[in-house]
């Protein structure tokens, strides 16, 4: 009754399925952020029986559908740009299993044609009918996919599944999912699956495989899987989007009073994000990338948690503003915002359904004012937690309406992205045969930077470390940049946990060998043969006076398209020191 929902693993996605699970249980909507100020059974329950709002309805299967059934927001966007651009890997999603034991291939041939035939979302093509995209879904014979088997060694396997990961499709007129085997030899092959991210999201893989290795077990055994059906299909789901947002042009409508909060959340957004490239952006984004791994200790996972529940905040929360703090050390400035994905599943009938629901969150960071670490993750919570309650808009009818600055050398509205890698594991375990993850590189970046973090626990739940992933954009990033900045998040996230009480901006981020080069080989020359040069110890003031004295039609100070010269800045420091010494103000003088 009393125990603490995220003292036991709670965090912001189990948070939204419970709140899910509320709504159709109990027939009650309470806001995510109740959670969060009354995390205990006894302190939700009252919440819940407090609750005046009238439940969302349900999604449930559509009693007739339209002859033309539209996309879903986020859909639109990825047919558009596929039209665009459909040589990118930055939108296809692959998963790869690797399978110990005997296999049945037509077994296995069938079970993806049942897999198929249960998921509509895995046989609907996207026809264009006079600009317009629409969801055609194939009957499920003619959408069944081909298994194709070839042979490979373990040398060759990465450059084989990431060439046969990496090809295009045609959605106008081909299913989004494809099927390859490479046979390692012996008893070892690696099935990969390519769904392309129009059918799909990171939660789908797991649905995904599962229903592949058991609709497999059922066929070896001669017989066809045995599963409930799923209650809902994602037609149904696009259905139900557009009545739960309603018209925009009513102001009750929740499409309408979402938009409006984040109109205002993000008025006066910054364009594009300051980052320590080492190049200058391209004209127009290539979408190549590469991810460098790093981790953090099981101790330092562990004082991240507990900061995270004496704040009253979710492990995701300390580490976004961990990752801001970050960002404004490296020159990003002080407003800072950070792409997050959320699953979009706020529904249950969704839970087992393969399909792309996930949405973009823009999470607004404030780090002005060098905040203590503490004070940043109160404003960082604040600020999650008005973007959960707004999370239904999709974020591709966001853009459109905030109408950003475009460019094909950017993301809108942000350029960086945080993301809790909580999707659940993909493993079979049966007579004869295993099936578990491949890792598998995609070799695309769809951001500037990402940072993908995924905690572990022991046996007995207790923090063992999180791993992360920061995947960077070849356009813009070398491998040593990326391997610094991952560098620096660790180094920053260790002091701001020993110290959560001191301002964000007094934390180390150099290491020992930075400042030793900083300190000493800069002060001292590039070599032997350059001789060092002696520094007059002198203040700041007399530099300035020198430099003022030496060129005082040079450009000082620049703000707003208002510039100051050397001469005009200190002509009106010297009238401002005047002024404030006729007034009694000297050095140590306090105000009131």
């Amino acid at each position: 009754m009393d125990d603490g929902f995220f003292d036991l693993g709670g965090d912001s996605l189990t948070a939204t399925r419970l709140i899910s699970r509320i709504r159709t249980a109990l027939g009650a909507e309470v806001p995510v952020r109740a959670l969060f100020e009354a995390p205990t059974v006894a302190g939700l329950a009252a919440r819940v029986a407090a609750s005046t709002g009238t439940a969302r309805p349900p999604l449930e299967r559509a009693a007739t559908r339209p002859d033309v059934i539209p996309l879903s927001y986020a859909q639109r966007r990825l047919w558009f740009l596929n039209r665009l651009d459909g040589a990118s890997a930055a939108f296809i999603m692959p998963i790869a299993l690797r399978l110990n034991g005997a296999l049945d291939h037509d077994a296995l041939q069938d079970a993806l044609g049942d897999v198929v035939a249960r998921h509509e979302s895995l046989r609907t093509v996207f026809p264009d009918g006079s600009g317009t995209a629409r969801q055609l879904v194939l009957d499920p014979a003619t959408a069944r996919p081909r298994l194709t088997v070839t042979g490979t060694t373990e040398a060759l396997l990465p450059a084989a599944l990431a060439a046969a990961a990496g090809q295009r499709f045609n959605l106008s007129v081909e299913p989004p999912l494809r099927a390859r085997l490479f046979d390692l030899g012996g008893d070892t092959r690696v099935l990969l699956l390519v769904l392309h991210h129009i059918a799909g999201d990171g939660w789908s893989m797991a649905p995904l495989a599962r229903d592949v290795l058991l609709a497999y077990a059922a066929r070896a055994e001669g017989r066809a899987p045995d599963w409930a059906p799923l209650p809902v299909q994602y037609a149904d789901y696009t259905l139900w989007q557009r009545d739960l947002l309603g018209s925009e042009e009513d102001p009750d409508s929740l499409a309408a009073r979402q938009i409006a909060y984040w109109k205002d959340t993000l008025a006066g957004l910054p364009e594009e994000l300051v980052l320590p490239a080492d190049r200058p952006r391209p004209a127009e984004a290539s979408y190549r990338g590469d991810t460098l791994a790093f981790e953090i200790d099981a101790e330092r996972h562990a004082a991240l948690l507990g900061l995270a529940r004496e704040s009253g905040a979710s492990l995701f929360m300390v580490m976004q503003a961990a990752f801001a703090a970050l960002l404004t050390r490296l020159g990003a400035g002080t407003d800072v915002p950070i792409g997050s994905p959320i699953a979009g599943r706020t529904d249950e009938a969704l839970d087992d359904l393969v399909g792309m629901f996930v949405n973009m969150l823009v999470l607004r960071t404030d780090t002005s004012g060098d905040p203590s670490f503490r004070e940043l993750v109160a404003r960082v919570k604040e600020t999650d937690l008005g973007a959960y309650a707004n999370q239904d808009v999709p974020f591709e009818r966001l853009v459109e309406i905030l109408n950003p600055p475009r460019s094909m050398a950017r993301h809108p509205l942000f350029q960086v992205v945080l993301s809790f890698q909580n999707n659940p594991d993909a493993r079979l375990e049966m007579d004869g045969l295993t099936g578990a993850a491949e890792p598998l590189g995609s070799g695309a970046a769809k951001y500037d930077l990402s940072l993908y973090l995924e905690e572990r626990h022991d046996d007995d739940g207790a923090p063992a470390g999180i791993e992360g992933g920061l995947e960077y954009a070849l356009d813009l990033f070398d491998p040593d940049t990326a391997r610094s900045i991952a560098a620096r998040f660790q180094r920053l996230v260790a002091e701001l946990t020993d110290a959560p009480d001191a301002p964000i901006g007094t934390a180390e981020i150099l290491d020992r060998a930075e400042r030793r080069t900083i300190l000493r080989k800069w002060a001292t020359g590039p070599g032997p043969s350059v001789p060092s040069v002696p520094v007059e110890r002198t203040s700041i003031p007399a530099l300035f006076e020198a430099q003022a004295a030496l060129r005082p039609d040079a450009v000082a100070v620049s703000f707003e398209g208002v510039s100051l010269s050397y001469g005009e800045l200190n002509a009106r420091s010297n009238r401002l020191a005047r002024h404030l010494v006729a007034q009694g103000v000297g050095p140590s003088s306090s105000w009131r």
